[in-house]
């Protein structure tokens, strides 16, 4: 706050006017009070009274936001639509910076928005076609459109390039690289067979994988379908956790520019599960259950009623024999068990409507998969890193795991949030010079300042050398 005097003569005498000048209040505008942005949420509005900063949390869920602000004097609630331009633009016209934790396909109403009134974008998600697209008017403009900066994607692209970067500055040559990366389940939290709990979207889990993967292995190019990802899954022994399942992550190859490293024979991005749920959604895949192009008439539909309808099953044949021969397991099989505890093969009625299996599917792991108040989540990242330096081979693997408090302060929400919060404060103050273009924090110039912040919150990585 400054005081400014201003001396004006009247022609009778000199009056002096005392005008009290407030420094102009940054804002921020937060799309999105879903699961990952309790701690963006509170990170920001802690550092709002030091740097006079509005929050502005819009959501289409009032509850939620009310959740994430707790009454904090420096938040401001907006219930809009984020699809419709008229709630949307005047928030994104406010804010000094925009941050957008929204589902992936919606950030770019935010992004058109952003350029168009030159603000600063911040986003969790992977780069869409639509967001590339803007690169060279984002880049005229000014602007950063900082995408990919939560957990995986970001905290992951952090961490490998800060390795990848240290070891060219020693002249190693890279020639494998593998990053794997899963939010699963805190093993005191561990009580149902398939090792899982929803700690995250649920309908990305369910979608998990749809597009195929590829990756680089030995210098040829692997190109995996849907229906063979999850199909004898390879393991890794990630810090004391001990041996986890892992599958390719969406298409590693478009990575292999943007982390330079051109002599490399390997190079995938995974994520991590344990063996036994790796067994079991192959066979949800299998048996078809997670098509969404498919349509049920679910009045009067049991569990047992749409799997019989969904797998053929015409005769009197019992569902779980019909079922394990379909799968080519026995009916004892550990698979067949898992699918038991689910309630597949149980005469419980579903919500009545018209539903795809992904969608029958999600309505019965929402309940199956829930995670109670108490019980925390966990998420583990690991990077193995094989390169060659002045003729001897090296493998540097480095880790991180850590643990959620409870199901509202889940391990996920922090790892996804804190990134994002981070970077946004340090562009609001200054400390951080906006690199522009739609990017990833790839750049030493973002890493540095953001994992070292994040160390300072318990998110830190291990390191072996080997």
């Amino acid at each position: 706050m400054k005081l400014l005097r201003y001396t004006i003569n009247f022609g009778q005498g000199y009056i002096d006017f005392y005008i009290f000048l407030t420094k102009n209040m940054q804002t921020i505008l937060i799309a999105g009070a879903g699961k990952s942005s309790i701690y963006l949420i509170q990170y920001l509005l802690t550092h709002a009274a030091r740097n006079k900063w509005k929050v502005i949390v819009a959501d289409g869920d009032e509850n939620a936001i009310a959740e994430k602000i707790k009454k904090s004097p420096y938040a401001e609630a907006a219930v809009i639509d984020i699809s419709k331009a008229s709630d949307r633009e005047p928030l994104v016209k406010r804010a000094d910076i925009v941050v957008s934790l929204m589902p992936p396909h919606l950030h770019i109403h935010l992004a058109k928005d952003c350029l168009k009134h030159k603000k600063n974008l911040i986003t969790s998600s992977y780069i869409s076609e639509e967001m590339r697209e803007m690169d060279k008017a984002v880049k005229e403009a000014g602007l950063m459109f900082m995408c990919e900066m939560g957990l995986d994607p970001g905290i992951d692209h952090m961490t490998a390039n800060k390795i990848i970067h240290s070891i060219h500055r020693v002249a190693g040559v890279i020639i494998s690289f593998k990053s794997y990366c899963g939010g699963l389940i805190a093993p005191e939290s561990d009580n149902n067979p398939w090792h899982y709990k929803f700690s995250w979207n649920p309908k990305n889990v369910i979608s998990a994988g749809l597009g195929g993967a590829k990756y680089l292995s030995a210098g040829k190019e692997v190109d995996v379908p849907y229906e063979k990802m999850f199909e004898n899954n390879k393991k890794v022994k990630v810090g004391d956790l001990g041996m986890l399942a892992y599958y390719p992550n969406r298409d590693s190859l478009r990575y292999l520019d943007i982390y330079d490293v051109p002599d490399i024979k390997t190079f995938m991005r995974a994520t991590l599960r344990h063996p036994s749920f790796c067994k079991g959604w192959n066979a949800i895949i299998s048996l078809g259950l997670t098509a969404q192009d498919d349509a049920f008439d679910t009045k009067g539909f049991t569990y047992a009623s749409f799997l019989k309808q969904k797998t053929g099953l015409k005769d009197k044949t019992p569902l779980q024999q019909h079922v394990a021969k379909k799968l080519g397991v026995a009916e004892d099989d550990k698979v067949m068990s898992m699918l038991q505890w689910l309630g597949l093969f149980e005469e419980i009625s579903l919500k009545p409507g018209k539903f795809s299996s992904a969608d029958i599917l999600l309505d019965l792991l929402l309940e199956k998969w829930k995670m109670a108040s108490i019980e925390k989540d966990m998420v583990a990242m690991q990077h193995e890193i094989e390169y060659m330096h002045k003729d001897k081979k090296i493998k540097l693997t480095s880790s991180m795991v850590i643990k959620g408090e409870n199901r509202e302060y889940s391990a996920m929400a922090q790892t996804v949030g804190l990134p994002i919060a981070i970077l946004a404060r340090l562009v609001l103050t200054k400390k951080v010079k906006p690199p522009t273009g739609v990017i990833l924090p790839i750049m030493a110039s973002i890493y540095r300042p953001v994992l070292t912040e994040l160390s300072h919150h318990g998110i830190v990585f291990t390191e072996e050398v080997e």
